[in-house]
């Protein structure tokens, strides 16, 4: 197995995280700014309030989306076990 086979996985691995990873955060980040604006007009000084909003927020993000945000997690993972034996020669 060569450098630039492994360079590739690993590139592609970061790839596939990334698409994982954005929605929830951008979901995190918008509701985050909403919730730190309400704050600051209302007063509020709660610190658990946007930790609390937020993790609901993501876990709903990831409730409706998951299943289509894991399928080329998932597809990469399949494809990777198939190849490792042909990898590690």
């Amino acid at each position: 197995m060569g450098e630039a086979t492994i360079v590739d996985h690993l590139v592609r691995a970061l790839s596939v995280v990334m698409i994982f990873v954005m929605p929830p955060l951008g979901v995190a980040m918008v509701v985050g700014l909403v919730v730190s604006i309400l704050q600051a007009a209302t007063q509020v000084q709660d610190q658990t309030l946007p930790l609390t909003i937020k993790f609901v927020a993501v876990v709903a993000t990831l409730a409706m989306f998951g299943a289509v945000l894991a399928a080329p997690l998932l597809q990469f993972a399949d494809q990777i076990l198939s190849d490792f034996p042909g990898l590690t020669r």
